[in-house]
This record gives C-alpha cells, structure tokens and sequence, in this order.
C-alpha cells in the first residue's frame, strides 16, 4: 500500500512506531499538521514530535514552554509587517506629548526608557514570561488530571505500563497545553493596542508600547483623526507603565493574586474521563477545543469566585486611576470623551482572544467596577489634589479597598484627616474592633495577676508558683 493509500489511524501508527523507536528521519512536517487538526505551524508540531521523543528516552518532564512561544511566534508573525520609521516616528512624537501631559495630571514620575512602537511578534517575546507564570498552574493540574484519568480508563493488565508512561503523558497533557496557550496569546497579540491593554502588568518593568498593526484596527470605524487617537492611547499606556514602575509592590500583588485563583482550579474529572474514554490520538482536534471551551474546567468554587472579586477589585482600581489622570491629561483633546469610551466598551467586552484566554485558565481579566473606581479616584482628586491621591500608591496598606470603591466619601474623609495631620475618623467597625481588642487586653491583664484555672482547680494546698513547669 503506498503511503498516499493509508488511513489517518495507520499513518499516526508508523508515526509512533517509528517515535518509539528513535527514529525522527523523513517524518514530513506536513503530514504531522494534517494529522493534528491543531491549525499550527508543522515545524512547531516537529518540536513537539521531538520532545514526545525524548519523553519517551526519560530525558524530558515538565511543561517546553517554547512550544507556547514557538505557536504565539507563528500568529503574531502570520502579516510578515513591521513597524515603519514612519509609524515609529509619529508614535514616538505621541509619548514625547503624552509625557508632558502626564507631569501636570499626575506626580508619579516618568518611566526611565522611552515608550516605543512594537510588533506584534515583540509584544509576544516581551509578555509570554508572565503568561507563562499565570498558566503554570493550570497546566499543570491539567497535565497530571490527563495522567489519571488514562490510567483510570486502562484494563488492569495495562496498569503497569500506564504507570510506566506517566512521564509521558503528562508531557502530551502539558505540550498540548502550552501550544493551546501559545495559540491564544498569538490571537491576543492580534488585538492588543497597548503593553497594559489587557490590565495586568504583562510588559516588563518600566516598558510601555503601542503596536501600531492594531492601532490602525482600533481606530478605523472611530471617524477620529489619527493623532487624536494616538496621543490618547499614548497617554493611557504610559499612565498604567508609570504606575506599575512607582508602586513596585503593585506588580506582585497583582500577579500573586492572579495566580491565588490559578491554583485553586481543578480539572473537571468526569469531563476529562469521558474525553479519555474516547480519545484517539490521530485526532486530538476534540482536546484541543476542549481545552479551549473551558470544558474541562468545572464551574468556580466559593473561594475562586471570592478570589476572582478581590482580583476584579484590585483590577478596577488600577483602571479606574488611569481613567482619570488620562482623562486630565488628554483635557485638550476635542476627541478624549469618545475615544475614553471606546476604550471601556472594549475593556468590558473583550475580544475574541480574551475571551479564549477566560475558558483556557478560568479567568476574566476584565474589571467590571471601572466606572465605580474612576468615580471614586475623581473624588479623592478633587478632595486633596493630585499628590495627595497619587500618594495611596506609595503603601500597600494606604491603597483604596473594595469597600471605599463602594463609599467614596469614607476614603475622602480618611484622607482629608490624614492630609491635615488628624486621627481617621471612625465608623461603627472601627468602634467594634476598638472594643474587641479592650476587652481582650482586660482579660489578659486578669490571667496574668490571678491563679490560673487549672491551678485553683488541683490540690488545693499547693500554690500555683509551685507546680513544674
């Protein structure tokens, strides 16, 4: 039979054949893209033929994260543009205004290296290391959930080779894994306008970036001229760099509680058994849009849904800031208020991409409170000025909570006391807790000055002072 003739199943079958035997020469990149079904670049899908084989060879464990970039890479790239000298000319003139803008609407200082015009392909090499943090967990939860439900799926008198090949499989779960994720940042990298597009400090410290490829999407059915649109968006990422760069402290807060919520997924197991149970490994299109629904992810539990609130609150407070010292900043342009609320439909709505990112790690990073916590960041600004605002970021304990997003007035009245050199003023919790911790140090005060209970409760005869130690 010639090798045109052959079903997909025996083609797969002399692929594995040949895998497990060491033997990687004349496998045709092609016929590895036709047998996935993953729509992914057949010289990536050759890298991973090449990692199953050292899994194989127990040279291999753990998630080849250059899968994910390697597929990111091959989306972001798909146009073959760069970035012109005159878009990065334009651009550059943008953040050199935006600058100026921003050192009368806010005191936090300017970054240390100039913002700059990026592609596409850039955006993904500069973001993947904190893509890959937030995945880590989910992958490998997904990796080792893969690992137990075939072992559960298997004969008894497979078990041992099951066992055997764990390795393995958690390799494929966690390959499969990266490439998913690699496809969905490739598709984000499409959409993004900005390095702090998507809210969370994704750019490495003190960087800021617009990609002018999508600038050009964002803006087209706007009918706003393009330098308006660009001194906006420019002001707007530099704002949320500078922030970044000035609460140091801000970044980890908000990666550690991203990833508080990672590690409470679970695998939906059912699911997953089911998927196991049908598998066949010549067509794994059915894992892949599993893993990209989100099927295999069971609905949140109370505490991921209570870590997804703090995450959506500490979110909405960083967007809400930026809102409104971009919305000082850009006070000159004719244009600011449509482009502002351009930019917070697209914020509450999400792209496609996004959206795949939300079914793929269970997690919507969009901060629906954004209108609350702007209100609440003008008050405070027309209260006490800029520097009195920009100065809750100096602290972690000094940043506005969920509940002053709620009751801007009380954070107004905190720091109008704290900027004339008064004691807060107290509410009814504040009282309560004052009260607790009273009666609490009368209680101790009263053990330390009289017998304990269980020396007055033994021989009568003996003083306390006198029992062992």
């Amino acid at each position: 039979m010639a090798d045109d003739d052959r079903n997909p199943e025996e083609e797969f079958q002399e692929l594995m054949r040949r895998l497990m035997s060491g033997d990687m020469t004349g496998i045709d990149p092609e016929q590895l893209s036709r047998l996935s079904g993953m729509q992914i670049d057949p010289a990536m899908l050759q890298a991973v033929m090449s990692q199953l084989q050292g899994a194989f060879a127990g040279t291999q464990d753990g998630v080849d994260w250059s899968l994910a970039e390697r597929q990111a890479l091959h989306i972001a790239n798909q146009d073959g543009l760069g970035v012109t000298s005159g878009q990065s000319s334009d651009l550059s003139q943008a953040f050199a205004l935006a600058n100026l803008w921003l050192g009368e609407a806010t005191n936090i200082a300017d970054l240390p290296q100039p913002a700059r015009a990026v592609t596409r392909g850039a955006w993904v090499s500069a973001t993947l290391p904190v893509w890959q943090e937030l995945a880590e967990p989910v992958a490998t939860s997904i990796a080792d959930a893969l690992t137990d439900a075939l072992g559960q799926q298997a004969p008894d008198d497979m078990q041992e080779m099951i066992a055997g090949a764990g390795r393995l499989m958690r390799t494929v779960g966690g390959s499969l894994f990266a490439t998913q994720l690699g496809h969905v940042v490739g598709r984000l990298s499409t959409e993004v306008v900005g390095g702090g597009d998507v809210g969370i400090p994704v750019m490495p410290d003190g960087e800021a970036a617009i990609l002018p490829q999508n600038f050009a999407d964002f803006g087209r059915d706007l009918e706003i001229p393009d330098d308006q649109l660009a001194l906006y968006l420019a002001t707007r990422e530099l704002a949320h760099a500078r922030l970044f760069r000035h609460a140091r402290w801000l970044r980890l807060h908000v990666i550690s509680q991203v990833r508080d919520f990672a590690h409470g997924i679970r695998v939906d197991t059912d699911a997953l058994e089911d998927l196991a149970s049908r598998f066949d490994p010549s067509q794994p299109e059915e894992l892949r849009s599993a893993l990209e629904s989100g099927a295999l992810l069971p609905a949140r539990s109370e505490e991921q849904t209570a870590a997804l609130t703090r995450l959506e609150n500490l979110l909405a407070t960083i967007e809400g800031w930026v809102d409104v010292v971009t919305e000082d900043a850009t006070s000159r342009l004719p244009a600011a208020a449509r482009i502002a609320e351009a930019v917070r439909r697209r914020r509450a709505v999400g792209g496609p991409a996004e959206q795949a990112l939300g079914s793929l790690v269970g997690l919507e990073l969009r901060p629906r409170r954004m209108r609350e916590a702007a209100a609440m960041w003008r008050a405070v600004t027309d209260a006490v000025g800029v520097a009195g605002r920009d100065a809750l970021w100096d602290y972690p304990d000094l940043m506005p909570s969920a509940e002053d997003i709620d009751d801007p007035a009380r954070l107004v009245e905190r720091v109008v006391a704290a900027s004339r050199g008064e004691a807060a003023p107290t509410d009814a919790m504040d009282d309560a807790l004052a009260q607790l911790l009273a009666e609490e140090n009368l209680a101790d005060r009263d053990r330390d000055g009289a017998p304990g209970r269980e020396e007055s409760d033994g021989d009568e005869g003996t003083p306390g002072d006198q029992r062992p130690v």
